[in-house]
């Protein structure tokens, strides 16, 4: 007969000590909850109920539990939906602290509380069904640290995003070996990483890899959850990346990075899960405790507050629900070893009853704690609930995606009126939005593109979205994509309209590594990399969510790493403090002119037909370079000034039009059609 033990409520989830394991579940509102063990093939052969309870934590150590074991629970209490409580001992539950799973979802209607019907009323009858053969289990795992290295530490003024799927990054690359590509292990080939230091990388920040549910429609549709913004374990990797199946992958490739000077940042998908709203399936937090996990609508507890569009929103609230957000962070950065977290609809973990704020106890948990206080900390500003876009709102330490950059740049470029002064603001790090509070121009995370929308390449050759491929007729993604095909949609052979393009990812691309703030590059873009259009490859696990490196030419490779030298040598650019027209010295940090030399007046800022300026970066100290950047977005080319101030002589650093020569002031230049000249001054 097997040894039963009181165990301890800390830590929560399974852990193994060299001789046992100690089991740990929360689950404030049930009355029961037991622990199943399953052999290697899955079939349950042991139920254990754990009697101990502390504070809604419920606990069993269990001498001889070695790692590899797999389990789950059966989490008994009332079946009353329009209470919220949906507790069935019928299904068998994920540990919300699984750190390794076994097995993939098996859709099948055992999974869900509720018997499938279509009566509105479906959910209120319990289904009796034992789910077991269809869930995957949790394994228990030795908890000793995997990673080895020293982290990069890069500072934020320098750094360079690179957006990724692990996948997608890595499953057509020609010199990666056919075996690994797709995994983590793939991420630290020889081949990525010289890739990345010739593109000037810094941070590589990647879509989820948190364990994450395939979807039963897209999966009847013959399509996948690509993306994995459907997260099944907060604390478990993807097995689908796991080329070895072995957690010291994700450990092996971070240290690799680390060496070769890479951060590694997590999107990570803490304000929903993969439960979906009350008609969705029961496969952990659900059954363990609903009114604990979730948010419910408030006076009516049967159905959740769908915050995000997916159909519930995680209760960051509670303090054991904050408490879980806050282990998995920790974990991943402690045991792993990751830089940094992007939080995907951040606003929602921000939320009270009465609506999002920046002193909510998820933000100030995570700047008070010594470790993840450290890490990079960017912010989705926004989701679908009341007042659900709250760009430059978050609390000091957390850097925002800053969705307005994309906007304006985008119009700008396209020629649209009436956004220069907007264009310059966002160019500046949007210190409109962003300087309060001792916050830094790196609080501005910019982008032109990024997983959710067109590629660089599709930005300039589609003016609608195709989407026919995902299956809802062409009506999912966005219609607002404020792009220009530049004279046809889809591919061409015309020579003068690929020219064009190319004009223009070169403008974006300059724009976007000159910008005060934070560079954000889409993974691909420096390919000419095509999703043919489509906007909203979150199922196309396929060529086209995969990016394509067969052939790539070379010319926005070479431009992307010399735009990173650029910015890496000239603190003009990547500046610790926010243009204001005088610097804490007392000196001029930044100049805007009109294409006449002369310094911009409110009339021409608000002149609607006025796409073109020329803007002076000055340089931060007497070692340092100014910078000179002439914007032209018009249709037409026009003559420039070069402007009469203290720098006597420009020396030419790159263009989207052309080669281009050293200049010295009162010069007149020819700048052609929706272009952009940047100059420096000789270094001292």
């Amino acid at each position: 007969m097997r040894t039963i033990k009181e165990g301890s409520p800390f830590p929560r989830g399974a852990t193994y000590d060299g001789k046992g394991t100690n089991f740990a579940l929360f689950s404030d509102n049930a009355t029961g909850v037991t622990l199943c063990l399953f052999s290697a093939d899955g079939k349950e052969v042991e139920r254990i109920d754990l009697t101990e309870c502390t504070n809604g934590v419920w606990y069993v150590y269990i001498p001889d539990i070695q790692p590899g074991q797999l389990y789950g629970y059966r989490v008994h209490g009332p079946w009353d939906p329009v209470q919220g409580q949906r507790f069935n001992s019928n299904k068998l539950l994920l540990d919300p602290y699984a750190r390794k799973l076994s097995g993939d979802i098996q859709w099948d209607d055992a999974l869900y509380g509720y018997q499938l019907s279509p009566s509105k009323d479906a959910d209120l009858r319990m289904d009796d069904r034992d789910s077991a053969a269809f869930m995957p289990k949790a394994i228990v795992v030795d908890p000793a640290p995997l990673t080895k290295s020293n982290k990069p530490q890069v500072k934020w003024p320098k750094t360079i995003i690179y957006e990724a799927h692990v996948k997608g990054l890595t499953m057509k690359h020609p010199l990666i070996p056919d075996d690994i590509r797709g995994s983590f292990a793939a991420l630290s080939d020889p081949a990525l990483i010289d890739h990345m230091h010739r593109i000037g990388i810094t941070s590589l920040e990647l879509l989820p890899i948190h364990a994450f549910a395939q979807d039963r429609h897209l999966i009847e549709r013959n399509l996948r959850n690509y993306w994995g913004y459907n997260t099944l374990a907060f604390f478990a990797p993807e097995t689908n990346y796991l080329h070895s199946g072995d957690l010291e992958e994700i450990a092996t490739t971070v240290d690799r990075l680390h060496e070769a000077g890479i951060e590694l940042i997590l999107d990570v998908v803490y304000n929903h899960t993969c439960e979906g709203n009350h008609l969705g399936p029961t496969l952990s937090w659900k059954g363990i405790d609903n009114l604990s996990y979730y948010r419910s609508l408030p006076g009516e507890p049967r159905y959740y507050d769908n915050l995000t569009g997916c159909g519930n929103a995680l209760n960051t609230s509670h303090p054991k629900v904050l408490q879980m957000v806050m282990d998995s962070l920790r974990m991943w950065t402690t045991v792993y070893g990751v830089d940094g977290f992007r939080f995907d609809l951040a606003l929602t973990l921000g939320r009270e009853d009465t609506g999002f704020t920046a002193r909510h106890p998820f933000f100030h948990t995570i700047l008070q704690d010594p470790i993840l206080s450290r890490c990079k900390l960017i912010a989705e500003p926004w989701d679908v609930g009341p007042g659900g876009y709250q760009l430059g709102e978050f609390p000091p330490g957390f850097s925002e995606w800053n969705g307005d950059y994309r906007d304006v740049t985008r119009d700008f470029w396209k020629g649209d009126e009436g956004c220069l002064a907007k264009f310059a603001g966002r160019f500046a790090a949007s210190s409109d939005l962003f300087d309060a509070q001792h916050r830094r121009p790196w609080s501005s995370v910019n982008f032109v593109t990024a997983h959710d929308g067109f590629t660089l390449h599709d930005l300039v050759s589609y003016n609608e979205k195709h989407n026919e491929a995902n299956g809802e007729d062409n009506n999912d993604g966005a219609n607002d994509n404020r792009s220009w095909n530049c004279g046809v949609e889809g591919e061409t052979e015309d020579a003068e309209i690929n020219a064009l393009r190319l004009q223009q990812k070169k403008n974006f691309l300059i724009t976007l590594f000159l910008s005060q703030g934070v560079p954000m590059l889409l993974a691909g873009d420096e390919l000419h990399n095509s999703q043919g259009g489509n906007n909203n490859t979150y199922c196309q696990d396929s060529e086209i969510g995969w990016i394509d490196w067969q052939n790539p030419d070379k010319t926005l490779i070479e431009l992307v790493g010399l735009l990173a030298q650029i910015r890496r040598e000239n603190n003009a650019i990547s500046r610790a403090e926010f243009l204001t027209g005088v610097n804490k010295h007392g000196n001029a940090d930044v100049a805007w002119y009109n294409v006449n030399g002369q310094l911009m007046t409110n009339e021409q800022w608000e002149d609607p037909f006025n796409k073109s300026l020329i803007v002076k970066l000055m340089a931060v100290d007497k070692h340092q370079a100014s910078i000179l950047v002439i914007f032209n977005a018009s249709h037409i080319e026009i003559e420039a000034t070069i402007p009469e101030c203290e720098i006597k002589q420009w020396h030419f650093l790159v263009s989207s039009s052309g080669e281009g020569k050293e200049v010295k002031q009162k010069d007149i230049l020819v700048i052609p059609a929706r272009s952009i000249h940047v100059y420096k001054t000789a270094s001292s």
